[in-house]
Parts: structure tokens; C-alpha cells; sequence
């Protein structure tokens, strides 16, 4: 009797710990930063994708449930063999080797589990490598130990982009290790498509807000894209172990409105990119002034 006493207050305990949990992490969830890690969090950075949202939603209605029931029944499948075939309840053990019954059912049951979990999972994949029409296309090379962003349909050179000191990131109330000299600065709700290398070592281009991570290997082109759906800084950081200072390699994203970005474009375009479509409209003049028919000469 004391022992079953002693079980129910445990259990008693145990849910009271888990409501405890639940409702902390609901509250810290609420709290968290949009675009950036958040103290004492337990959950996923906010989305800014709907990409990045629908993957998180397949890991918490999904993935976690399926996760969560099966470990229930595991354990409760075990409890109950502790406490019906021991040794005390059962003296006699049963002598048979098969049951057809539990046999199909361990068979099925996976399958259709399993089936369950990779129908959205393809789906969201699927989604994930149909890359829209890019607005905006950002080339992205990794190097020890920064990065290098240019914009090559806009006529933008390559700028380097390297940690922000402490000192000017404590000035500025930006979280340091995250900020960086140099933002990537894209449009709301636009197509931005990046293309990530690498100049010496295997780096690796993630940003958790937006849901993409892909490696930057040297000699090759790989390319992720997203499209933002509200303006802010969002952070990330290369994620694959590059050197000495691989923990130095912060990634700043700015997604600003559209009349921001052309502002923003204007301001950084050399004279030669701005000045190249008037340059081709005065192109032709020359070639009507050769075509022209020459005057008769006098005789």
C-alpha cells in the first residue's frame, strides 16, 4: 500500500513538473528575439520564412508527437511486463516463440508511421528545392575567416564583411559575435537567391530565421534561397568547423522595404555600373551618323 502511494505521488509529481515546463517555455517563447539567439531559450528562433515556419510546424505537430507516443508506449509496454510476467506474478513462464498477431502489427504499424511522417516531409522538400524566380541574387564566398558578399545582376563588387569588434558592437546595442562590418541588405517579400562558395576551406552559409544552411566548398557552386516576410537584422553564422577562427564568422542579414533596397543599391553601384545604361542608349548614334548617305560631291 505504501508502495502504491509512493507511485501515485511520484506521478503526481512528475505531471506537475511537466504543466512547470510547459508553461515556462510557453512563457519563454513568447520572449524570444526575432532574427537572433534568445538567453535561457528552449525552442527555435521565430521564423521570417514560411518555409522556415511549415519545417517548424512539422517538427512540433509532427515529428514531437510521433517522437512522444511512441516512447509512452514503449515504456508503458515495459512497465506492465515488469509488473505481470516477474518472476513473483508469473512463476510459470509461457513456453511459446511466435504470435502472428503482434508479429503483423510490429510490421504494419512502423510502415504506416513512417508513411505519416514522409508524406509533408516530401512535400516541404519538394518545396524547399523549387527556388521561385530570383529578384535578387547575392554571390556569397566563404574565406578564413570572413565572408565576401557581391551582387552580380546589380553590378555590385564584392564587399568583405568580418566580425564587428566588441567595443563598436556594445556602442551600437548589437549583439557581438553576430554582427558584422558588412550586412547582406535585401528587399521584403522578394525572391533572394544565393549563390555560396568557397575560397580556401569547406565554410558553411546558415541562417536559422530563414531556414537555409548550405556548405561553401571551394570549386563549386551550391545555392539556397529564401523570401523574407517582414523587415529586421537577422543573424547567422558559418557552421562548419573551418580553422582557428571558424567561431569568427558571423552573417548579418538586412531585410529592408523595396524603396530602402533601391536606395541602398544607388548608394553602393560604382559610376561605371550606374552610368552603363545611358552609355548604351548613346551607343547607336554613332552608327546612324556612319550609315547616313554621304552628300553627291561637286563636279
Amino acid at each position: 500500500m505504501k508502495r502504491h502511494r509512493l507511485s501515485i505521488a511520484r506521478s503526481a509529481a512528475g505531471a506537475a513538473t511537466a504543466v512547470l515546463a510547459v508553461t515556462v517555455a510557453g512563457q519563454v517563447w513568447a520572449g524570444d528575439l526575432m532574427g537572433q539567439p534568445t538567453d535561457r531559450a528552449i525552442d527555435f528562433q521565430p521564423a521570417a520564412t514560411e518555409l522556415r515556419q511549415r519545417a517548424m510546424d512539422f517538427h512540433s505537430f509532427i515529428l514531437l508527437p510521433v517522437l512522444f507516443g511512441i516512447s509512452l508506449l514503449i515504456l508503458g509496454l515495459l512497465l506492465w511486463i515488469i509488473v505481470r510476467y516477474n518472476a513473483k506474478a508469473n512463476p510459470t513462464p509461457a513456453r511459446f516463440t511466435h504470435n502472428t498477431t503482434v508479429e503483423v502489427l510490429w510490421t504494419v504499424v512502423p510502415v504506416l508511421i513512417l508513411l505519416g511522417i514522409a508524406i509533408p516531409s516530401f512535400r516541404l522538400l519538394f518545396d524547399y528545392h523549387d527556388m521561385k524566380k530570383a529578384d535578387v541574387t547575392v554571390k556569397a564566398t566563404g574565406y578564413q575567416w570572413y565572408w565576401g558578399y557581391a551582387y552580380p545582376d546589380l553590378k555590385i563588387d564584392e564587399q568583405t564583411s568580418r566580425i564587428l569588434p566588441e567595443d563598436q558592437a556594445k556602442a551600437k546595442g548589437v549583439p557581438y559575435m553576430l554582427a558584422s562590418t558588412q550586412p547582406i541588405v535585401v528587399p521584403v517579400n522578394k525572391t533572394v537567391h544565393v549563390e555560396v562558395t568557397g575560397a580556401d576551406v569547406i565554410h558553411s552559409f546558415s541562417v536559422p530565421a530563414f531556414g537555409i544552411k548550405i556548405d561553401a566548398i571551394p570549386g563549386r557552386n551550391n545555392d539556397t534561397w529564401f523570401i523574407a516576410n517582414r523587415t529586421g537584422t537577422f543573424y547567422g553564422q558559418c557552421s562548419q568547423l573551418c580553422g582557428t577562427d571558424h567561431s569568427f564568422m558571423p552573417i548579418e542579414v538586412k531585410v529592408v522595404s523595396q524603396a530602402d533596397f533601391d536606395a541602398w543599391v544607388a548608394s553602393q553601384q560604382t559610376p561605371a555600373a550606374a552610368n552603363s545604361a545611358p552609355a548604351a542608349n548613346a551607343a547607336p548614334a554613332p552608327v546612324a551618323a556612319a550609315t547616313a548617305p554621304a552628300s553627291p560631291a561637286k563636279s
